[in-house]
Formats: structure tokens, sequence, C-alpha cells
């Protein structure tokens, strides 16, 4: 059996996690566009709370809130990114 950590690998860790085991892994066989799918929906999610900081009057945040904000933007957005870059090496090349 493969070490998940390899390229080759079915299940790719996502690079966000904490420690050396992956909990949370992307299927590279799972049909591509569900793959884009999932990464849409990342993204989304850290675009709207982006959308909603900036509409956000700041004078009401806590400093305490930036850290617990700018990680979950993180997730997001590096879970998105991940699984971007597996859709994209399964997505069939055109060529003219």
């Amino acid at each position: 059996m493969k070490k998940a950590d390899t390229p080759t690998a079915r299940y790719h860790p996502l690079k966000s996690r904490y420690s050396e085991t992956p909990v949370l892994v992307i299927d590279t066989e799972a049909d591509p566009y569900e793959i884009l799918d999932a990464a849409r929906q990342r993204i989304r999610a850290a675009s709207d709370l982006l959308e909603t900081l900036y509409c956000t009057c700041f004078k009401q945040a806590e400093a305490s809130d930036i850290p617990k904000i700018v990680g979950a933007l993180y997730l997001l957005t590096q879970d998105g990114n991940d699984l971007l870059d597996i859709a994209r090496q399964r997505l069939p090349k055109f060529t003219d």
C-alpha cells in the first residue's frame, strides 16, 4: 500500500492539516467536476466571509476575533486551492 503523502496516492492530504497524520484527504479518483464543486464551495465561503467583513464596522469586533477570522479564511482558501490542483490534474487536456 502506498503512503498517503506520495503524489501518486489515491488520497491526497490537505495542506491545511496541523499534524503529520492526514485526517482530511481528497480522493483523487473522484469525479473531477465534484472536486471542482467542493473547491467552489470553499472559495465561495471565503469570498462571502471577506465580503461580510468588508461591510462590517471593525469598531464592533474584538481583537481576539482577527486570528479566528484569518484561520477560517486560510482553511477555506487552502483547501479550495488543494481541490483545484487535483481537479486540474484530472480534467481532460484539450489539444488543438
